[in-house]
């Protein structure tokens, strides 16, 4: 949890790049990016050169090459001086030109070219407008203990909430309350291989990787399966490179080393590589209508035959599962009832060829301001041999802020997300932890509730009845409707029943007192 001082001096600095001119929240934490990868870079040289000292060997590994880069009209700068340690400790006008002139040419064409997050830097652009500003940013980096994980990768979550309230950029974040639930609810494992084909910021990669972290810590003893967590296990494909450089950073600063954070227009490129081989899937795909059939991968069009992104999306996920693979990812209404015969098709295909798990729907405020569009999960198995047989639903309410524009939160921080421990009055603030606890039980006190309760179960022969309608208001009971047709004598008794009750306790309760 970042302290308010520091969360201050982030503002402070926030404000100084709009004021200086740079107005996009997407380009500020871009900038600051580019900071914390040369420090970074810097940091990684010194464990070498300790650990060469210490062994009384050469360095394995080096970052700075050794002399000048030739740049510039003085005949270049030493790459040693490019070095964060030393690079801080300029007064602003050298610490400008050198990292203007000197340090981003080294970035983009840096040999360290095994990480992903160096690839990406190829694109790198210098856009801090002051000597002032870059060394106002500097400054507050360098307070920062970047040793220390959670600080780091708190301090850029609290950078990434800046992008949820400066317009139209929201689209880019799913609420990280929203996607601590579904990691919860999916529980990945130290085997598992997670791939998100719209990761964007990285959040759900992220949130899994804390996920491990805090259920799993043993696997970090084992050799073989941290190499796997910092090499193997984490996926992410985006086409916007400002996207990938943000969100391959943001996995770093989390203390994934290495991982596979990669251009990829996941609806119009074939997935022949990638078939069958995640084991997870967590996604919160861009929804932006239609393709042109000549732009969309032929082998997604041989699943469903449609234009329809959110379809596409649906198709991609089956294509990228393995059997036996997992997936939780948020979808438009629209998929769940829509009446074209691609979205028969799809839900068809979810319930009778692959073992369809469930669905929450989310309040439509959810992703307010941006989009007062209706959402929900839905959680799959794909087998290839389908397997559904109950399908579990819940009517998520409340989440823990307002749903309107302002998206207030209703409850202290430690009360949001799912893992709260909450009081009644606090669950109609925040279904969320409910929402996880009811999962667990699909298989078992699920299923013998009540239509007319937030949560419940139908079977698969009910759905298909339906022609594969999967909306919950479809299949949901109003309590009114419930209780209307019953016998008079009945409700006449229930109310008798609560008034001698009630009498009890207060003869009781006047006892106390006498």
């Amino acid at each position: 949890m970042l302290t308010g001082d520091l969360r201050s001096k982030i503002d402070h600095v926030w404000n100084a790049f709009w004021a200086g001119g740079i107005a996009n929240p997407l380009e500020v934490i871009e900038q600051i990016t580019y900071l914390l990868f040369m420090r970074g870079l810097d940091e990684a040289q010194i464990l070498e050169e300790n650990k060469a000292t210490r062994l009384r060997k050469p360095i394995a590994r080096r970052i700075f090459p050794e002399g000048k880069d030739g740049l510039g009209k003085k005949g270049g700068v030493a790459y040693e001086a490019m070095r964060w340690s030393k690079l801080k400790n300029n007064d602003p006008a050298t610490m400008f030109e050198i990292v203007s002139e000197h340090v981003f040419p080294f970035l983009r064409n840096m040999a360290e070219a095994g990480t992903a997050h160096a690839t990406h830097m190829k694109g790198a652009r210098f856009t801090i407008p002051t000597p002032a500003l870059l060394a106002k940013v500097v400054d507050l980096l360098a307070d920062i203990p970047m040793e220390d994980r959670d600080t780091k990768g708190d301090l850029y979550e609290y950078m990434l909430s800046k992008i949820a309230t400066a317009g139209q950029n929201g689209q880019f974040r799913t609420p990280r309350h929203i996607i601590a639930l579904m990691v919860e609810m999916m529980a990945p494992g130290p085997k598992d291989v997670i791939v998100d084909p719209a990761c964007g910021t990285c959040g759900f990669l992220v949130a899994a990787g804390e996920y491990l972290r805090d259920n799993h810590p043993k696997l970090f003893h084992d050799a073989a399966k941290r190499e796997h967590f910092n090499e193997e296990m984490f996926h992410g494909f985006d086409f916007d490179s400002t996207m990938l450089r943000i969100g391959s950073m943001n996995m770093m600063l989390h203390g994934v080393d290495n991982p596979d954070i990669r251009y990829k227009d996941s609806l119009s490129q074939d997935h022949v590589s990638d078939s069958d081989r995640y084991s997870l899937v967590l996604a919160n795909p861009p929804f932006a209508g239609s393709l042109d059939y000549e732009t969309t991968a032929k082998d997604l069009l041989a699943v469903v035959k449609t234009k329809k992104t959110e379809l596409l999306f649906m198709a991609l996920f089956l294509k990228l599962l393995k059997p036996g693979g997992r997936a939780a990812v948020i979808v438009p209404d629209g998929v769940l009832f829509g009446s074209s015969t691609a979205h028969k098709e799809i839900r068809r295909m979810l319930v009778e060829d692959h073992k369809l798990d469930g669905i929450i729907k989310l309040p439509s405020g959810v992703f307010r301001p941006y989009a007062g569009v209706s959402t929900a999960i839905v959680f799959f198995t794909k087998t290839n041999s389908g397997g559904t047989d109950q399908v579990w639903f819940y009517d998520c309410q409340a989440d823990g802020f307002s749903l309107d524009d302002k998206r207030n939160p209703l409850l202290p921080v430690e009360s949001i997300g799912p893992k709260a421990a909450l009081n009644r009055a606090e669950h109609a603030k925040n279904n969320l932890p409910d929402i996880a606890s009811r999962w667990s039980c699909r298989d078992s006190s699920e299923r013998r509730r009540s239509r007319t309760a937030q949560s419940f179960c139908v079977p698969k022969a009910e759905i298909t009845a339906a022609g594969y309608d999967l909306s919950l208001n479809r299949y949901k009971k109003v309590v009114h409707e419930a209780t209307e047709h019953r016998p008079p004598k009945e409700i006449i008794a229930e109310m008798k029943a609560l008034e001698q009750e009630i009498a009890d306790g207060l003869d009781e309760l006047e006892a106390m007192l006498s």
